[in-house]
């Protein structure tokens, strides 16, 4: 992963973006200090993907869980 400074990041712009697609995250700094990484899109989407939960609890490799749905319509309430 290569480290920009913000002024080299701004003046290099189409650099920086080429880099991001074919090596990889890119650092940029400000102050000496890492404040943002350029990643590719289809790596930020496949980061930030939201899952079901009913499929994350699928999924889970914890034994013994039910998840079974629970046909009991319940009790009946008068309501009076």
């Amino acid at each position: 992963m290569m480290v920009w400074q913000l002024q080299k990041a701004k003046n290099q712009l189409s650099e920086l973006v080429d880099l991001a697609l074919s090596e990889g995250p890119q650092t940029i700094t400000r102050h000496g200090r890492p404040t943002v990484v350029v990643i590719a899109a289809d790596e930020y989407n496949r980061q930030t993907k939201k899952e079901k939960l009913s499929s994350i609890l699928r999924d889970c490799p914890a034994k013994g869980w039910n998840l079974t749905r629970d046909k009991d319509t319940g009790r009946t309430i008068h309501l009076d």
